[in-house]
């Protein structure tokens, strides 16, 4: 079985995580992970990863995607070409999977950073669009309570949060939008 990166170099047994075997590439660092053994692995790792768990900085340390990151493959057992789904960190990368034998690869580093954002032991959910969806609107919500705390401040930010916490679920939180609005939009009003 060759490297679907490098194309001419041989795929090595490996493990990964202490226990998933796995087809290694010398050359580039990228690991092979057949579906079986994956399938195997991932139901005594299983965890349900809500995409609220989706650190953007994981480890707080900056992540170098491989240079073959972006170069398209072919699966190296089917020989079909690898499906891509983005993991939209800080510096996204692309996590491959074959549709037809389902197996996984992983450029070099790519494996370490899923285990470390809780993705590794669910990682079909990356392919899933509704659950691309959800990361995406959980990270727009995030961008937008960054925007507010750095345009008015950490404390305000904080009061404006704690008012619409209280207010959610208030009968007459309209009556307290209304006046608010006349008070900032419209200030001479009495």
């Amino acid at each position: 079985m060759k490297c679907p990166k490098c194309i001419t170099v041989e795929l090595v047994d490996g493990v990964l995580g202490g226990n998933l075997a796995v087809k290694d590439c010398a050359k580039c660092e990228g690991t092979w992970i057949p579906a079986q053994t994956y399938q195997q692995w991932q139901t005594q790792n299983l965890s349900s990863n809500s995409p609220e768990l989706l650190n953007p900085h994981p480890s707080g340390k900056r992540f170098n995607p491989s240079p073959l990151d972006a170069k398209a493959a072919l699966c190296p057992q089917c020989r079909r070409y690898l499906s891509r789904a983005k993991v939209k960190i800080e510096t996204p990368f692309f996590v491959e999977r074959c549709q037809q034998c389902e197996g996984i690869w992983c450029d070099r580093g790519e494996w370490d950073i899923l285990t470390e954002l809780g993705l590794s032991a669910n990682i079909q959910q990356l392919f899933d669009q509704s659950w691309q969806t959800q990361v995406q609107q959980q990270k727009s919500l995030s961008n937008e309570r960054q925007g507010l705390i750095d345009k008015m401040g950490p404390q305000l930010a904080e009061e404006i949060f704690q008012m619409v916490e209280n207010l959610s679920n208030h009968p007459h939180a309209n009556f307290a939008l209304a006046y608010l609005t006349r008070k900032v939009v419209y200030p001479q009003e009495k």
